[in-house]
């Protein structure tokens, strides 16, 4: 798939550390790249990062992101094909804790790297990976769309709003028409889970963080409605993205949401139930009568007619499937000792492309 796009291209990774961000490395690294990363720190111990063994595979560059001159001088010096920006402070509650440095990292962050692109003299594609809480959330029951206003109630949310409106103006300001040697392409994606997730505050990292040590998880929102997805569903949906951008300017410029299908709405509840045909000695009490946390969307949705009509994207997996992947990969990492999880990751992404192509599913036009 992709036909060999990212084949001997050097391709750069914001936040390749993180969870969504080491998971794209591991694909790239397999699709024959060579990738770059660029982050401040591993965000969570243990790591998906860490436990795939991600630094023996691609050039580890370490800095913070608001440091424009750092940030210009690694781009310089590798002169990338590709850019999947990902690099952010990626979660509402501390959010709420450090808004100044929610707002710097994802707002200013985000311009940092849309201004090293401007030094550059070869063509150059940039995914910019912005987030679903872009959008300003009234929680209606229908997916929100790309055209749809963008904004929100939250630290995160506006910072992610921010990021889209730095975005718009080095678009519209240095990247303007056919002529432009940077190509830019917008991807909003929900909720993901998948293997490798430890941030703290997330629902599958806590329930696996508890259950591994045979605790009782406390969920303080059992019937929040969340539209799940495996990781590597946005991923596909980034790398289809990178790919038409090469060739065919009318999208340069576009936003793409990456979710997944519309029945795959499901509670908190339902989610655990799944993962317990899976993992033995689960257990969890609702903790939503004390729930005095700020303000957290109930319902979210994604409405995902572009990218099939104009990139020929569609998720992939059902919900049991996205499930069993997600807690096979832990249940191995918790057995395993200090074993590698890179073949068994790698497997992993195979047989998603395996499952794909079975379903006629290629991300390509």
């Amino acid at each position: 798939m992709f036909n060999n796009t990212f084949n001997n291209k050097t391709v750069l990774i914001t936040g390749h550390t993180g969870f969504k961000g080491s998971w794209l490395a591991l694909w790239l690294h397999n699709l024959g790249a060579k990738v770059i990363g660029l982050s401040d720190a591993v965000p969570s111990n243990p790591s998906n990062f860490e436990a795939s063994n991600l630094i023996k595979i691609i050039e580890d560059n370490r800095l913070d992101i608001r440091d424009s001159e750092a940030v210009k001088k690694v781009i310089c010096n590798c002169q990338p094909d590709f850019v999947f920006h990902l690099a952010a402070q990626a979660l509402v509650i501390p959010s709420y804790v450090k808004p100044l440095d929610t707002i710097s990292i994802n707002a200013l962050g985000t311009a940092n790297i849309l201004d090293a692109l401007r030094d550059l003299e070869k063509n150059v594609v940039a995914v910019m990976i912005t987030s679903d809480k872009a959008y300003d959330n009234v929680e209606w029951v229908w997916g929100y769309r790309e055209t749809d206003q963008i904004g929100g109630k939250d630290p995160y949310s506006a910072s992610k709003g921010m990021a889209e409106l730095v975005i718009k103006t080095y678009l519209n300001s240095f990247f303007i028409g056919a002529n432009s040697n940077i190509r830019l392409g917008i991807a909003r994606a929900g909720n993901v889970i998948g293997g490798g997730d430890w941030a703290e505050n997330r629902l599958v990292p806590d329930c696996i963080a508890a259950w591994s040590d045979n605790k009782e998880v406390e969920i303080r929102n059992p019937q929040s409605t969340r539209p799940w997805q495996h990781v590597l569903e946005p991923l596909s949906g980034y790398l289809a993205l990178a790919s038409s951008l090469v060739n065919d300017y009318s999208i340069h410029g576009e936003a793409y949401n990456f979710g997944p299908p519309a029945n795959q709405d499901f509670p908190v509840r339902n989610l655990i139930d799944e993962m317990s045909k899976y993992w033995t000695k689960v257990k969890w009490i609702d903790m939503s009568k004390n729930n005095n946390m700020n303000h957290e969307a109930g319902l979210l949705k994604l409405n995902c007619d572009k990218a099939l009509f104009e990139l020929n994207w569609l998720p992939t997996l059902r919900f049991e499937e996205t499930v069993k992947m997600t807690v096979e990969w832990y249940k191995l990492y918790y057995q395993k000792d200090s074993r590698s999880m890179f073949n068994f990751s790698t497997n992993q992404i195979n047989e998603f492309v395996t499952i794909a192509n079975s379903r006629s599913i290629s991300w390509s036009k």
